[in-house]
């Protein structure tokens, strides 16, 4: 039998990223980030696929040329579908259905959030069937039940906004650069949690940051009415704050579907899965309480293909194709 070789493309928001994998195994996993959104304090999803179309043709040759892989030598094509920019997903999946038809190879499309739990298959250890994943991103907050590589059901998702969002939102109020979650986490290191931010009383396994923000919001605005320097002087302190109630409300929503489900093999996933405080809470749980803990490395918990590539993987297995009919989906649930 060949060896399966799959190039896998990634462009659901701001980052282009290709990979290449073979029987599994990631041979090669480039991305070209997008700066320029910093001068605007978010993503701006014209010039974020402008600069797709820009990157993708020297990213996939990057990837080809690192994983020593011809574009002929090909199994199939995966790209993410959604969710997503529409216009970033366009040139993504764009891309893919010109390549798949010049090589008259299948396609995979595949679900971003779906990818971000299965990264964790990506290298050793991984998590055992069924697993909980707490997956947490500037888009999306949910908890997922994981039974199989393909099978996952949401049960629990925020009713309005992400954490990411909420990091970022609390960033943008204390005159922090875009992406403020890194730099949050990096603050909070230096300060300590002596301020009280509202915990959101939301039934069964959901989540809801629209209150904290607001709460932050009304907060700072309080304060800086009393000390017109009250963030500078304060900010480590206040970084700490708002970093230990976001972890806090998703600590007890997963230690809540843990207890419900009796499932403690407890994984997290998504751009905010990087978060010292988060990564450590969940250490920390899991010592306490014998939870199995499965935390990806960094390089995989921010927007990547090899994540992509992995869940095409899974879905090449079981010969799970589309045609060129497909098109990409701004929101797009499993």
């Amino acid at each position: 039998m060949n060896s399966i070789k799959i190039l896998a493309i990634e462009s659901s928001c701001d980052d282009t990223s290709a990979a290449i994998l073979e029987d599994g195994k990631i041979l090669s996993n480039c991305i070209a980030s997008q700066t320029i959104h910093k001068e605007y304090g978010g993503v701006v999803p014209e010039v974020a696929s402008r600069a797709h179309q820009a990157n993708i043709v020297p990213v996939v040759e990057m990837a080809l040329r690192k994983a020593n892989i011809d574009k002929k030598e090909l199994s199939a094509i995966a790209f993410t579908r959604g969710p997503g920019l529409m216009g970033s997903l366009l040139v993504g999946v764009s891309f893919a259905k010109a390549l798949a038809l010049s090589f008259d190879i299948p396609m995979v499309e595949v679900n971003h959030i779906q990818a971000h739990i299965l990264a964790h298959f990506i290298d050793d250890p991984h998590p055992p069937f069924p697993f909980l994943c707490l997956t947490v991103s500037g888009g999306h907050t949910q908890i997922v039940l994981v039974n199989n590589y393909l099978e996952m059901k949401i049960i629990g998702t925020t009713i309005d906004d992400a954490a990411g969002e909420a990091f970022d939102k609390t960033g943008k109020l204390l005159g922090l650069d875009y992406p403020a979650g890194p730099i949050i986490d990096k603050l909070a290191k230096r300060g300590n949690a002596i301020f009280e931010f509202t915990e959101p009383s939301i039934p069964n396994l959901d989540f809801s940051f629209s209150g904290l923000k607001t709460n932050i919001l009304r907060f700072l605005q309080k304060n800086i009415q009393q000390n017109p320097q009250f963030i500078k002087e304060n900010l480590s302190d206040i970084c700490a704050s708002v970093q230990e109630r976001i972890v806090s409300i998703l600590m007890n929503k997963i230690t809540k579907a843990s207890q419900q489900t009796g499932i403690n093999n407890i994984a997290i996933a998504g751009g905010v899965s990087a978060n010292s405080g988060l990564r450590m809470a969940l250490k920390e749980k899991g010592d306490t309480i014998g939870w199995q803990v499965f935390i990806p490395k960094f390089e995989y918990c921010t927007d990547n293909a090899a994540m992509i590539a992995m869940t095409a993987y899974y879905k090449f297995l079981n010969e799970d194709f589309v045609g060129q009919e497909i098109t990409p989906l701004a929101r797009y649930n499993f």
